[in-house]
């Protein structure tokens, strides 16, 4: 399956496709790629790949704006995101999501303010910023069609940091990622589990003379 950057993924689609969810109840977004979510919400719902790329909540999605984007260390960034409790924190952007937001505020001709509207009866953006449970609503479509219907955005934040994760993430990077106070949380979205068979430890190649 074909992954973001057109990689492979190497997260399975079992547990959606059943329906089975894990112990915390939290359901994984797994059907991405080529042939799956990924690509209708990317030439779709534009707003959605904020969810899925960067990791935002979809309150943070509605209080995206223009000002917010930047470049930091030649990359795009959303600079200084005030998140859950005040925390205010920078998220890098990926290549494919900045793409996929430029189409939507070149074809809407969003300049300043909020970067997703809502859209009146005539194809108009308006000055306002979307409703967190619009940023939901807007979701339900392109997840119906992708065979996965139901999916909350907060699935697609979850995604991220598994996608991230498989792609060799930090554990501490995810965590600022997502804009976690604890690292155990961001454990808990990742469903780590000790693997005794590749530990990590092994790799420290000291010699003790005995």
């Amino acid at each position: 399956m074909a992954g973001p950057e057109g990689g492979r993924s190497s997260i399975s689609t079992d547990g959606i496709r059943s329906g089975r969810i894990n112990r915390r109840g939290y359901r994984r977004l797994a059907l991405l790629g080529g042939a799956g979510l990924l690509p209708l919400i990317t030439h779709g719902c534009r707003k959605d790949t904020s969810l899925l790329g960067c990791g935002l909540r979809r309150s943070e999605v509605a209080a995206l704006t223009v000002g917010h984007v930047q470049q930091r260390d030649g990359r795009w960034c959303i600079v200084d995101l005030v998140g859950k409790h005040g925390r205010v924190r920078t998220i890098p952007m990926p290549t494919w999501v900045k793409v996929a937001q430029d189409a939507w505020t070149s074809g809407a001709g969003v300049v300043d303010g909020y970067v997703f509207r809502p859209v009146d009866r005539a194809g108009q953006a308006q000055g306002v910023c979307l409703s967190e449970k619009v940023v939901w609503q807007l979701l339900q479509p392109y997840a119906a069609a992708a065979g996965v219907p139901g999916i909350a955005p907060h699935d697609c934040r979850r995604t991220c940091a598994k996608l991230c994760r498989a792609a060799g993430g930090e554990l501490e990077q995810i965590q600022l990622l997502l804009g976690h106070a604890s690292v155990q949380t961001t454990e808990r979205y990742l469903g780590t589990k000790q693997d005794l068979v590749h530990a990590p430890n092994d790799g420290i190649k000291l010699r003790v003379a005995v």
